[in-house]
């Protein structure tokens, strides 16, 4: 079965470098817990998001849109990227969230991807 693994994290307490040595420091154990998705047959796709000030979000009301600068929630922790592995178990997939990078700084939040949406 597949799962999202939904990353967030708080975007002040845990800014990204923006290059460099440091931004290299901060992205190997994403590429390392990326890889290792990827060696046990666990990764199908996955990627990084745009840090929240650069979201819309959008609303249809009574046949009106109306669009809104930033992100849907109003909160610390922002959605900061995404995983969609395959487990074969709850289980198992709260073990790979447990080991992504962003469960030591933020949260990651799993949930099954229903079978009819594959």
């Amino acid at each position: 079965m597949k799962y999202m693994l939904l990353i967030a994290e708080d975007e002040a307490a845990n800014p990204m470098p923006s290059g460099g040595p440091a931004f290299e420091a901060y992205m190997a154990p994403w590429a390392a817990y990326t890889q290792k998705l990827q060696e046990a047959g666990a990764m199908s796709s996955g990627a990084p998001l745009e840090l929240s000030h650069t979201a819309k979000s959008v609303r249809v009301r009574d046949g009106g849109r109306t669009v809104q600068d930033g992100p849907y929630t109003d909160s610390k922790e922002q959605l900061g990227g995404f995983y969609i592995i395959e487990a074969g178990s709850m289980e198992e997939a709260l073990n790979w969230a447990a080991e992504c990078p962003g469960a030591k700084t933020g949260v990651v939040e799993v949930r099954p991807i229903p079978g009819w949406a594959e």
